[in-house]
């Protein structure tokens, strides 16, 4: 599932990684993770075309710890029926302390 059909408008939500580089199966929790983030609608039906409803699912119930907006972890836990794994104050906690070390 290597380089399949991925447009350059996705490109600015995956700036860690050249497109060419990029495994759709391999690196799927971190893109759906950054493209629901940070994507706009034109992303998030291209996410929504390119993995199951049941991936996106997976990747809400066990999130990438600190790495979630809490708006947007919360509206797409909404939007897809998952019960929010992450609570407000743990994805500030988790938030805060990586600024804190990317920092020093």
């Amino acid at each position: 599932m290597r380089n399949v059909d991925i447009p350059k408008f996705i490109e600015p939500y995956l700036w860690w990684i050249k497109l060419g580089d990029l495994d759709l199966e391999n690196d799927k929790k971190r893109i759906i993770t950054n493209v629901l983030n940070y994507g706009n609608k034109q992303a998030t039906d291209w996410l929504a075309r390119v993995y199951s409803e049941k991936d996106i699912k997976k990747v809400l119930q066990k999130p990438l710890a600190g790495e979630w907006n809490e708006k947007s972890y919360f509206f797409w836990a909404l939007i897809y029926g998952v019960s929010a794994t992450l609570k407000p104050k743990e994805i500030f906690k988790q938030n805060a302390l990586r600024n804190i070390r990317q920092q020093a």
